[in-house]
């Protein structure tokens, strides 16, 4: 049963008082505790040591009458310094039995024990040594008070060296436990606090002192100087400027090492410096007494050997920040948020929510107004952020134009959300009025890792994006499960595609000058497969929004080319034959040379190709529609507008637009031949001829809405009083069937 301290413990530690003091308990007492059952000794033993001082220290007493209170004590009161124990008490070995529980049960390897006994034949002087980690063995009636005080002198001497010897263990520990977790959230704060504490047990001090630096929480330079590290009563100062400690005479101090880049040492506290050109520190210790030189040498040492580590640790440090911090707004990124959401519902989901905040057309702000403004914009949008939430949720930037939060349900609403875009940001010289979509999810409904939590946010973000009557959406799980039904039907579109099980059926148009059929417009047809089709209206924005629309385009367009190619071999008149075109397909860099290249396969006159377009792609990206629109305007294709009036908002580019033909929409048809029911309908088609264009009316249905729109003078009308949409066998037959 030896101490857990060896001799090689001690090997730096001298013998000389004149060499080495070790430095006295910050509390100003050593504690003895006396073990015995004589009430006497007790006493005696008080007055005998009563004035003693041991560097400077006074003693406390504490007494326990039997072995089991002694250990019922020491339980409780951990932190005594000396035992004088009595070896025979309420059985003969009483004494041995405690050291025994002291040392095992209690794993007390640093109180120093002196035992005492009155009968010394029942344990012999040097086996008891031998066996028990003891300072000292007397029988009391050589415990003069002289020899009395040379013991208790001795063992709080050793006490402290083994107590400096576990503190130094202890730094160390938090030294090699920084460099094993540097990439763990505070790693820079837990190395500087753990050299703190190293360097306070090296030289025999409680732990009292910070780590300063100019070194921001990222570990990039700063003009401030932070705590990084911090023990004892400094300890809640960690990550504050150097200015909350309050001391003006410390602050001053600190200042000073790290402007001359040198140690200071005085009477009441030790400044040391750490580094070198690019990274620097000061460490604080308060000893409360001068430094010896011995200590100084360990000090010096020990700085030498961490001052890599702490410049490693600075380095992993920004790499960390840099992989989870954003570095425009500061705040956590993409993969930061991720974890947070984790640990969220892992630890407190009631009651608490995540939101998706994307800003509507900011790429219209960097395209108009350059990126330094939409930088300045993003900046603008999150300090808002924080000063709205900052004190109840969590803000990070996830995207490019995407802010992502967590926190309380009750504070995180779509009508605090919204008021926060109310007012506009500055940015730069410009004061921008912006708008936003919001998704929420409770994380009592999302899944449990944050990958998952994310992607459901961003179902309910999306789902608010399509939404006509409000800018938010929460994700239930229904949305999960009609996106899951979108993605299947996606894969098979895919598929089917693939397959050439895709089919261009034409609708005619019939001109109304002479009831001649002049063309027909292209519509894509899709089977399901059990003889029936899948609506335009399902599939069309699947393969918009996956972009598999521009490989769609591009083939209806070649079909269509190729159909008015074989309808002239068939020895049918030239017949016109129109597509209808959308966004991607405008988007896409090929898209004018895959058009003309179509035209061109097939040998025929490109004014029998028209295009259509909606206003809601005019409206989406003019720039892009109108440049690609002219460049085949001069080739030769047609271009129609297409549903025109339902948009509201296209007059604007009506001038702009190399258009040909004009589209009325059916909603305006419907009633055209009802009393009041024509204004729309007659204001579109004299606009037209304004214009000098062609108007085509499409959803006629009765012979009704056929004379009100002639009557209009409207050139053109298709719809299912003339033909619905057929299949190429059947559109040969239509057509030769035709009566005029």
């Amino acid at each position: 049963m030896v101490s857990k301290v060896t001799d090689d413990d001690f090997l730096f530690l001298a013998e000389d008082d004149s060499v080495y003091t070790p430095a006295p308990q910050v509390t100003g007492e050593w504690h003895l505790l006396i073990v015995d059952d004589d009430e006497e000794i007790h006493t005696v033993t008080r007055l005998a040591l009563s004035d003693l001082l041991v560097q400077g220290r006074k003693l406390v007493f504490h007494h326990a009458y039997s072995g089991r209170a002694a250990i019922e004590f020491l339980k409780k009161n951990p932190h005594i310094a000396v035992i004088l124990l009595d070896v025979v008490m309420e059985s003969d070995d009483a004494g041995l039995l405690v050291v025994q529980q002291i040392r095992e049960q209690l794993g007390m390897d640093e109180v120093r024990i002196v035992l005492r006994t009155g009968q010394p034949g029942y344990a012999p002087e040097e086996s008891v040594i031998k066996e028990y980690d003891i300072n000292d063995y007397k029988t009391k009636t050589e415990l003069t008070r002289s020899k009395l005080v040379t013991s208790i002198i001795s063992s709080i001497r050793s006490y402290q060296q083994i107590r400096t010897i576990n503190q130094n263990r202890l730094g160390l520990q938090k030294i090699i436990n920084a460099g094993a977790n540097l990439l763990e959230q505070h790693s820079l704060h837990e190395f500087s606090e753990g050299v703190v504490t190293q360097i306070s047990s090296l030289i025999g001090l409680h732990a009292e002192g910070v780590l300063c630096a100019q070194i921001e929480d990222d570990g990039s330079a700063s003009e401030n100087v932070y705590v990084l590290g911090a023990a004892g009563h400094y300890a809640p100062y960690i990550k504050c400027k150097l200015e909350r400690l309050g001391n003006e005479r410390i602050i001053q101090q600190i200042l000073h090492c790290l402007a001359e880049k040198r140690h200071i040492f005085t009477a009441f506290d030790t400044v040391l410096y750490l580094g070198n050109a690019e990274h620097c520190a000061a460490v604080y210790i308060e000893t409360n007494r001068p430094i010896e030189d011995f200590d100084r040498q360990l000090i010096e040492v020990f700085l030498s050997n961490i001052s890599i580590g702490y410049e490693n640790v600075t380095l992993f440090q920004q790499l960390k920040h840099a992989a989870y911090i954003d570095p425009l707004t500061k705040t956590p990124n993409r993969n930061e948020y991720t974890q947070l959401l984790q640990e969220t519902r892992r630890l407190a989901p009631e009651n608490t929510v995540a939101v998706l905040i994307d800003i509507d057309h900011f790429s219209d702000v960097n395209d108009g107004l350059g990126q330094e403004v939409g930088n300045e914009l993003l900046v603008s949008v999150t300090r808002r952020l924080v000063v709205t939430f900052g004190e109840v949720a969590q803000i990070a930037r996830i995207g490019a134009d995407v802010f992502g939060l967590i926190g309380p349900e009750a504070d995180l609403t779509p009508q605090r959300l919204n008021a926060v875009f109310a007012e506009p940001f500055l940015a730069s010289e410009h004061s921008l009025q912006i708008n936003a979509t919001f998704g929420f999810c409770r994380l009592t409904d999302s899944v449990r890792q944050g990958l998952g939590i994310l992607k459901q946010v961003y179902i309910a973000l999306n789902r608010a994006k399509k939404s006509l009557s409000q800018n938010y959406e929460y994700y239930h799980t229904e949305l999960e499960d009609q996106m899951a039904e979108r993605l299947a039907l996606l894969r098979r579109l895919r598929q089917d595609f693939s397959q050439d099980k895709l089919a261009l059926w034409y609708q005619p148009q019939i001109s109304l000058s002479d009831n001649k059929v002049i063309g027909m417009e292209a519509l894509l047809r899709w089977p399901d497969g059990q003889g029936g089709y899948i609506s335009p209206a399902v599939f069309i924005p699947l393969a918009e929004y996956s972009g598999l629309i521009v490989e769609i385009g591009d083939w209806v367009i070649r079909q269509a080319c190729q159909q008015i190619r074989y309808l002239a071999e068939q020895g049918l008149e030239p017949l016109r034959i129109a597509v209808n075109v959308s966004m991607p397909q405008f988007r896409s860099p090929h898209f004018v040379k895959s058009v003309i290249e179509a035209v061109q396969a097939s040998q025929i006159d490109p004014q029998l190709l028209e295009l259509e377009i909606t206003e809601s792609v005019v409206m989406d990206e003019p720039k892009i529609v109108i440049e690609a629109l002219n460049q085949l305007k001069t080739y030769g294709i047609k271009v129609a507008i297409d549903d025109f009036g339902i948009g509201f908002s296209s007059l604007s580019y009506l001038q702009q637009l190399p258009l040909d033909r004009i589209k009325v929409d059916r909603a305006f048809v419907r009633d055209c031949a009802k009393p009041n029911g024509s204004v729309i309908a007659e204001t579109i088609v004299s606009l037209g001829k304004r214009l000098g264009l062609s108007t085509i009316a499409e959803g006629i249905e009765t012979p009704e809405q056929a004379a009100a729109v002639k009557a209009m003078g409207c050139d053109e009308v298709q719809g299912f009083m003339y033909a619905k949409p057929m299949p190429t066998p059947d559109l040969l037959a239509f057509i030769r069937n035709w009566q005029p």
